[in-house]
């Protein structure tokens, strides 16, 4: 890591030069253990009545400051927001006043005691009586009207960030909000919240690539799950008929503005329901983050204007049909499917079959024009490996995703809870995936296999990307700007 001391600016050199001084007048600012804050900026302004010739005591940061002589006014940032200051050498002292001439700088940390009044121009302010540094910047912050706008920079120094780009301190704000309201929505309903392990024994078949670690006193290797199903469904076995997890998932794949190697999702499992049951969930709670979040049903998104109020429901053979004018009902044999996509230049494997080709008629044609929120449901069984097929069309399965601007938000099963057909197919899939990559060391997690042979009850699974709902409702771009540390290449 580069020793960020090896080079100081000349500002820099100043600030320490400033603390030396404070230091050897007994003033050293790093040695305060507390400020009893009594009132935040956002109340006082929002309250004034109640304020009024009242004292306060705040504390924040340091923003700016205008030094008129006798008398200087600052504005102080605190965790709500700003609010003015006014010191004079009158009520501080001409010692501490001098001191607030020279010593502070803008991004200081600082503590005030003063009453509240407004001033001639009617701006809410506090009337300084007594003022201390309680840490000082050594690094000035960065030019008010430009911020901090390289973007590179801002993920990796987040604290700066939040410091001066207000709007993205609100953001997280509003992730906080809604992680609450999804919490209070499911317990609502019903659900538990449990934890289960990160660190699992076994890699499973699943497509995602997982991380690997080594546990030194059981000399094994561990992974980072890529899932919390399988645990989650095995507390459905043991009776836990309602649970969810907001749980923190890892991925070894590629990054961009949908993914991060880790992220946050909410899985939940609900006995004796279905899909169409975690349909009616997914459209309940979305209606109601968007209400509780946002305020409105209609909300901005990248230059759309998403309807919450209104969600399609299409099985993806009508979605195909609808957005790319192939019927899959058509199609007699693997071999006509595949001649239809050779037809309308759509990429295939040579042995693919009729539910193969059907997924892929839906990624080149459909998913790009899925604005509005839908459910794309009944996907074919090849890719569902864990969802119950169609009692009346076995080729299908009993599983949805929904969409959202063109991109996939969640995906949900009515549960496969039939230990042999689940043995088949996970043993199929660990096939596949080591024909495919030969060194992987995928395997059938058979423990899994024993939790359904003492039988599981009908279920409906749902699971969904957290920060994808978080960009959503604050109309945000990049799944970087709603991560607080996302993932980055160290600086060489």
């Amino acid at each position: 890591m580069n020793d960020v001391n090896a080079t100081l600016s000349e500002q820099e050199q100043v600030r320490r030069a400033k603390l030396q001084k404070l230091v050897d007048e007994g003033k050293d600012p790093y040695v305060k253990t507390r400020f009893d804050v009594t009132a935040l900026s956002t109340d006082i302004k929002e309250n004034y009545e109640e304020y009024e010739g009242k004292e306060v005591a705040i504390a924040g940061r340091l923003m700016s400051r205008r030094v008129m002589g006798k008398a200087s006014f600052t504005h102080i940032s605190d965790r709500n927001g700003e609010i003015q200051v006014y010191v004079t050498r009158q009520d501080v002292g001409e010692e501490e006043y001098a001191s607030f001439k020279k010593d502070y700088d803008i991004g200081d940390i600082v503590g005030i005691k003063g009453t509240v009044f407004k001033t001639n121009s009617g701006e809410v302010s506090i009337h300084a009586s007594f003022i201390e540094m309680l840490s000082k910047s050594l690094r000035p912050l960065p030019e008010k009207y430009h911020g901090l706008t390289d973007t590179d920079l801002r993920y990796r120094q987040r604290y700066v960030d939040l410091i001066v780009n207000p709007e993205v301190k609100d953001t997280f704000i509003k992730r906080s909000l809604i992680l609450k309201e999804i919490r209070s929505f499911l317990d609502s309903k019903g659900y538990l919240e449990v934890d289960t392990p990160i660190l699992t024994p076994c890699e499973i078949g699943a497509s995602a690539r997982p991380f690997v670690t080594h546990h030194n006193t059981l000399d094994m290797d561990m992974y980072l799950r890529i899932e919390t199903e399988l645990y989650l469904k095995r507390l459905i076995v043991g009776g836990m008929d309602r649970v969810y997890e907001v749980g923190r998932i890892f991925r070894n794949e590629g990054m961009d503005t949908k993914h991060n190697p880790e992220f946050t999702s909410v899985e939940l499992y609900e006995a004796y329901t279905d899909f169409h049951g975690m349909m009616d969930l997914v459209e309940e709670l979305y209606k109601h983050l968007a209400q509780s979040v946002c305020g409105s049903l209609v909300i901005p998104y990248q230059g759309h204007k998403i309807d919450m109020s209104k969600w399609e429901r299409l099985t993806m053979v009508e979605a195909v049909k609808k957005y790319a004018g192939v019927d899959y009902n058509s199609w007699q044999s693997d071999e006509d499917a595949r001649a239809a996509a050779k037809e309308k230049h759509v990429e295939v494997p040579a042995n693919a079959t009729k539910g193969a080709v059907l997924v892929e008629f839906f990624d080149a044609y459909v998913e790009e024009n899925l604005i509005q929120p839908t459910f794309i449901y009944d996907y074919p069984v090849e890719n569902s490996p864990l969802a119950k097929r169609k009692p009346n069309d076995p080729a299908f399965t009993e599983r949805f995703e929904y969409f959202i601007n063109a991109t996939e938000f969640g995906n949900a099963f009515s549960e496969l809870n039939d230990p042999i057909d689940q043995k088949q197919r996970f043993e199929s899939q660990v096939a596949a995936k080591l024909a495919s990559e030969p060194n992987s060391s995928a395997e059938v997690d058979y423990d899994y296999i024993n939790a359904l042979e003492y039988g599981m009850p009908p279920t409906g699974g749902l699971g969904f990307g957290v920060d994808r709902l978080v960009m959503l409702l604050t109309d945000s771009d990049s799944i970087r700007d709603v991560l607080l540390f996302p993932t980055m290449k160290p600086n060489s």
